[in-house]
């Protein structure tokens, strides 16, 4: 990211929605809360997009000394690719994430491996940069229950599995907003249709469970959250209204990975995976608006579907393995 900001979007004067600019415009955010001088980041894009980022604080009449906290929801790149190298410009930060995540960033090597081996390196070092290691005494690691003060108020943190097992959401309680990571799934603000947001799940590798992620999801709407704010992608007034869709996606995923299991081989498994979740997903739109332009959806859609059906064979995988089949 080149530009000496990033684009963003307030809600009042103490939480800002910045777009870090990952793939497209309106695909990847951040949200930046102030509390009585005091900020916190909640994700963070990646390393290319930090200096961007320090910039809108900039702009915005804050300094890097003020963040108080640097957290991610979870570790995938676009999350917290640009955790540690951020934490190096805000001496007054704490890194704090969930406890099984953490160690990927104080040593982020096998998680710099693992994100090559899924993009590829040249798309990885375009995408993503290098990523920071993050110095063990300033971080934190958080479980479930845990608050963090901000200013004169709390977020409280909730483990929240399912999309991956070192996932975690956050509560702001004074605006009763929800920081919901990929938890409450992928909103494609272009895809609104009449007032009505569509969401898909993102099953990406390597973690997913939908029975977790059902159990995730009762406990976030137990909260009863004014606003769902998504990392991808911005905020959704009264999500206990469409809960329900995104409950359908996942369930949706679940079903055509286990009727790809029931084929009984690997071979050409991720493309017949690709193919019947954008099939799905299509056919889902078509319900939602009738009117839907298919080659611009199927444009919009395609690389997170891609990225879906290599999560849905990791977790068909898996459960061979946990059966003790041999993987054919």
């Amino acid at each position: 990211m080149t530009a000496s900001r990033l684009k963003y979007q307030t809600s009042g004067t103490d939480c800002w929605r910045i777009d870090t600019g990952l793939n497209r415009p309106g695909h990847t955010a951040c949200y930046l809360l102030h509390d009585a001088g005091e900020l916190a980041l909640i994700d963070t894009g990646t390393s290319n997009n930090i200096p961007a980022l320090l910039g809108t604080l900039q702009e915005l009449g804050f300094t890097p000394t003020q963040v108080r906290w640097i957290l991610p929801t979870h570790v995938h790149l676009d999350h917290a690719g640009g955790a540690g190298a951020l934490l190096t410009h805000c001496d007054n930060a704490t890194l704090a994430t969930h406890h099984r995540g953490l160690p990927h960033l104080i040593d982020p090597q096998r998680l710099q491996k693992g994100a090559q081996a899924v993009y590829g390196e040249d798309f990885f070092a375009r995408s993503f940069g290098e990523l920071v290691p993050a110095p063990q005494e300033r971080c934190m690691a958080l479980n479930d229950g845990d608050r963090l003060t901000l200013g004169r108020h709390r977020l409280l943190f909730i483990d929240t599995p399912g999309h991956a097992n070192h996932h975690g959401c956050f509560f702001y309680e004074p605006k009763s907003n929800l920081y919901t990571g990929d938890t409450f799934g992928l909103r494609y603000r272009e895809l609104d249709h009449e007032g009505t947001p569509w969401l898909m799940a993102t099953t990406t590798p390597v973690a997913f469970d939908p029975d977790l992620w059902m159990q995730s999801l009762d406990r976030m709407i137990a909260l009863e959250p004014r606003r769902a704010c998504l990392t991808h992608f911005g905020p959704l007034d009264d999500p206990m209204k469409w809960q329900e869709q995104l409950r359908q996606s996942i369930r949706d995923h679940a079903e055509i990975a286990l009727q790809e299991e029931s084929r009984g081989n690997t071979t050409g498994r991720e493309e017949r995976l690709t193919a019947a979740i954008m099939e799905k997903a299509l056919a889902r739109l078509k319900t939602h608006n009738p009117g839907v332009d298919e080659k611009f959806a199927r444009g919009l859609l395609e690389d997170d579907i891609r990225l879906n059906s290599q999560g849905l064979a990791v977790w068909l995988s898996r459960r061979a393995k946990t059966r003790g089949e041999p993987i054919t």
